[in-house]
């Protein structure tokens, strides 16, 4: 993995922590994929680890829960 993917769910919390991402990593740098739209990556973002969102996984394949906005058992429903 060459970009960073930052996983979100639409939330107020999760769009502005998109923005703050974007900003500090730049646009070409990170993947943004929100999970509530594009629900066939949901299971993705669990194998790599993702508990809740917003959430950054790095190029290394750690996992960075960022202010905590919706548990994945939220965003399934």
């Amino acid at each position: 993995m060459e970009k960073s993917i930052f996983y979100h769910a639409g939330c107020s919390v999760c769009v502005s922590a998109e923005q703050d991402i974007v900003n500090l990593i730049g646009a070409d740098q990170v993947e943004v994929v929100h999970i509530g739209e594009d629900r066939n990556r949901i299971a993705e973002a669990e194998a790599a680890g993702v508990n809740s969102v917003p959430a950054l996984l790095t190029p290394n394949g750690h996992v960075l829960h960022i202010n905590y906005g919706a548990s994945m058992a939220d965003v399934k429903g």
